[in-house]
Order: C-alpha cells, then structure tokens, then sequence
C-alpha cells in the first residue's frame, strides 16, 4: 500500500521540481495532491505523464494526509503547517520558519538522516537553505576524517533562489539590454544582468545579512555546533545551480588527496577535479542533476590543516525539493510513517 503525498505550493518553482522528482524516483505514492492558494486553484501540474489540477489550501482536509511537502513560503508554512500536523501529516517544510525550532529537525540526509526521528513533536520536519545544503553534504565527510575547526564561504547563488520573479527579471532585463534599453528592477536591490549583488536577504544589526545567519546558524545544527563559520552570500546572474568557494580549516591534517579519496566515496558527491582547462564543474553543469559537485580541491597554505575547494550544485533540487524527498524516503526507510488508508 502506497501513501498518500501533498505538495504545497505546486505552482511554484521548487513545488514543480518536487512533483517531477517524485515522478522521477517513483516515490511510492498511491495519490500525489497537488494544492496552492485560492487564486491557483484549477492550475495544472505535471507529475510524471500525469496531469494534476491544483485544490486550494485552505478547503483542503489532511487527515488522510501521510506526507506533505511544504513550499509555499514562511507566512503559509508558519500558519498552516503546525494545523496540517495536528491532523497527522507528517510536514517536510522546505522554509525558513521552523528550522532553528530545538522541536523541529533539522535534516540533510546525507548528513544526519537519524535526525529525522525527532520530528513527532510538531510533525514537522525542516528543510534547510539550500547554499547551507550542499555546503554540508561537502563539509560531512570531511569532517569525518579530519574535525572541522572553521569555514570561510562565498556564495554565488543563482537567481531560482529568489523563486519565479528572480529568473524572470534576470530574462527581462538581459533581453532589455541586449535592445538598447533601460533594464527595470523590481525584484532585486540593484541590477542583476550582467551584474552581482552582494546581497540577499535582509541585512542584520551586525552587518550580515540573514542569508549568511542561516548558513553559519544551520550548519552548526545540522553538522557540529563547534565549528565556526563566516559567509559572504552574493546573487549572480545564473538561472539555476548555487556556487560556493570554500576555505576549511581542520583540527587534524588533511591533504588534498585524502581530502579527495574521502569525497569521492561521501554520499551525494561527485568530484570533478582534473587540474586542467575545464576540469571542473559549474552551475551549468549541475542543473537538472541530483549530485553535488566538488572541484578545485587544494591545500591553502595560509593555515595549518587547511583546504579550499568549489561546490556546485542545482539548488532547486538538492538545495530544495530533493532534499525534500529524500527525508520522506529516510521517513520510509525507517518505518516512522505508516500509510493511513488506501488511497483513492
């Protein structure tokens, strides 16, 4: 008997991804849901070869709800995930809401898939930013090896993570551009064709912004509440796949190919690190792929027992939906969900 899955938000970009990954990994669902607000009610989806139009959320009766994913922002999630939980849904919540709630886990699978036991407080379980998910599926097995002492990273994130408006801004103003014409900016503080923007999300009393608070604060949750870490989050111009350049510092020595031994083995890895013109990988390479991609893997000679390395990966997927999933699955693996009925 097969469960049955919600998805919140399906009209969206990550709600969209998740449908095609459940199709994709033939996620054992007998009814897949797909609901969004008032006005997208109606709203066709894929999932698979299957067409589903989309209920509103809040006509919609959970209680024969095994599964739900949440991606419709932090004002739903925060007003609608504790109710869809309190009618036995078990909630994978892909915001910012609940994630440095102590009742709520805190889960990349590859990392501490045994956290998810810790969700029947709330029935919720948290998703985390997708720049801090594919930094901790690198960190982990390094960390393994050698103890991480502190990371300094720098993000070159993608427009796909400020949703449907980023990546239509970043296409009108190219195009706007491109016909000798005044780029507009809405979505973003400053132009983002052709452009960076050392900036995303709001900016906090000591300088950072809440992007950087969310790497620094999830990683110590998710990965080792002893490791210090710095960031720096900018917006590029590149539709989809989040870049990181990452300098690691270790308590024990570890040498670049150790260091890359150890990740070639790690789960949700792959390393492309051929010292030669194009031996790398790049967001364009990520999108539309499940892995994470480790490159430039190097000894930074500026400290003891340090490493650099780039990390890309497609943050729609790993950074947001399959993530999701794989949670739902490491719920199954584990036998912590139970189909409540056959669905229809």
């Amino acid at each position: 008997m097969g469960y049955k899955v919600a998805v919140v938000g399906a009209t969206g970009n990550v709600g969209r991804e998740m449908l095609n990954i459940l199709a994709e990994r033939r996620f054992p669902a007998d009814e897949v849901i797909a609901l969004a607000s008032r006005k997208s009610m109606g709203v066709e989806v894929s999932y698979g070869d299957k067409i589903l139009k989309c209920k509103a959320l809040e006509q919609y009766d959970f209680s024969d709800v095994d599964i739900c994913l949440m991606s419709a922002g932090g004002a739903v999630s925060k007003e609608w995930s504790p109710k869809i939980g309190a009618q036995g849904a078990i909630v994978i919540d892909n915001s910012s809401v609940w994630r440095m709630d102590p009742d709520v886990p805190l889960v990349v699978p590859e990392v501490n898939a045994s956290a998810v036991e810790g969700f029947r407080k709330k029935n919720i379980i948290a998703n985390p930013n997708c720049s801090t998910a594919q930094l901790v599926v690198a960190l982990k097995p390094l960390h393994d090896k050698a103890k991480i002492k502190r990371v300094v990273v720098s993000t070159y994130q993608s427009v796909s993570g400020a949703g449907k408006d980023g990546m239509d801004e970043l296409d009108r103003q190219t195009k706007a551009l491109y016909s000798l014409q005044d780029p507009q900016t809405k979505k973003f503080t400053k132009r983002i064709a052709f452009n960076v923007i050392p900036h995303i999300d709001v900016f906090m009393e000591d300088g950072y912004t809440k992007e950087e608070w969310k790497m620094m604060a999830e990683t110590k949750k998710i990965l080792d509440p002893k490791i210090k870490l710095t960031a720096t989050c900018v917006r590029v111009p590149v539709f989809i796949g989040h870049s990181e350049a990452v300098n690691i510092e270790f308590e024990n020595p570890i040498t670049a190919d150790e260091a890359r031994e150890v990740l070639r083995n790690a789960p949700g890895v792959l390393v492309i690190d051929k010292r030669e013109d194009g031996g790398y990988a790049t967001p364009h390479e990520s999108a539309g792929e499940d892995a994470t991609y480790i490159s430039r893997i190097r000894e930074d000679a500026t400290v003891d027992n340090g490493l650099v390395l780039w990390c890309v990966s497609d943050n729609l997927r790993k950074g947001a939906a399959l993530n999701a999933i794989q949670i739902a699955e490491s719920l199954i693996n584990r036998k912590l969900v139970q189909a409540k009925k056959k669905a229809a």
